[in-house]
């Protein structure tokens, strides 16, 4: 923007790598299920600006781009989970996105040169979904282990069912899609000396027609998934786990928008 400045050289952090969508460095990142999909992917993001990480947003104009596409998210105020034994983290990785731009403040509101917006045609949506599906290719939720000693990334998996309006989807209809995970960002992931342990943000309908999420339990060197129990609403919390009369307790905030909050324990076998 005109009078801006900025530094010349950004610190770009190498080790460990990123473990979640940051930036849109290119096309490749983008929704390609089917070539229809791709295609409209494609003239959609054509109206933006994209980038890797650090992308600033730039001033928007009618005739495009409209903004920046940003990504949004990643790892929120649950943060991660550290084995002090084998110094590995475990964090929650969701992939969002938003646009923004920058146009003319108004000198009678602001003193600002520049406020946040953008300027689209008129009756031209600003939403960055193709027929309703994210923009991005899944997962749109993972598990990502890392070893802090190596600053490596030691596994990822995709955490939490496919939602439903991407499985029920007319435009996926015949394709196997495997599981994308969900996108929220409020999960949190206990690791005992055995298990990693995490719920699913959210809910999605199970075959037998119930609607909730599970509880899983991962295998810490490789994240294989070893076991998994239902939750009638979505984790929104980090699980917490103790002892009594020598038996163990696993312990998960749940909750959302039709279903009140409450703490849900589980006991494990004897």
């Amino acid at each position: 923007m005109p009078g801006e400045w900025y530094s010349p050289t950004q610190p770009m952090p190498a080790r460990p790598p990123a473990y979640g969508v940051a930036g849109i460095p290119s096309v490749d990142d983008l929704i390609d299920f089917t070539p229809e999909l791709r295609a409209e992917a494609l003239n959609l993001v054509s109206k933006y600006k994209i980038g890797p990480i650090f992308t600033p947003i730039v001033a928007s104009k009618a005739e495009g781009p409209y903004g920046t596409i940003i990504t949004t998210g990643v790892t929120n105020w649950p943060g991660g989970s550290y084995d002090p034994e084998t110094h590995f983290v475990y964090v929650h990785a969701a992939t969002g996105i938003i646009a923004n731009g920058l146009v003319q403040g108004d000198p009678a509101r602001t003193e600002f040169a520049q406020v946040s917006g953008m300027l689209t045609p008129p009756g031209q949506g600003r939403g960055l979904t193709v027929q309703g599906l994210p923009l991005l290719k899944p997962p749109y939720g993972s598990i990502v282990a890392m070893d802090m000693n190596k600053g490596e990334i030691l596994w990822k998996v995709a955490n939490a069912e496919t939602p439903d309006n991407v499985r029920t989807s007319p435009a996926l209809k015949g394709l196997n899609i495997p599981r994308t995970g969900r996108s929220a960002n409020t999960i949190g992931i206990l690791v005992t000396k055995t298990l990693l342990v995490v719920g699913e943000p959210g809910n999605f309908t199970l075959p037998d027609g119930r609607r909730g999420a599970m509880l899983r339990a991962y295998e810490k060197a490789s994240g294989k998934e070893l076991g998994a129990v239902f939750m009638p609403a979505g984790q929104t919390g980090t699980p917490m786990t103790y002892m009594v009369d020598g038996k163990q307790y696993i312990v998960v905030a749940i909750g959302g928008a039709n279903y009140p909050s409450e703490l849900l324990a589980f006991k494990l076998p004897n």
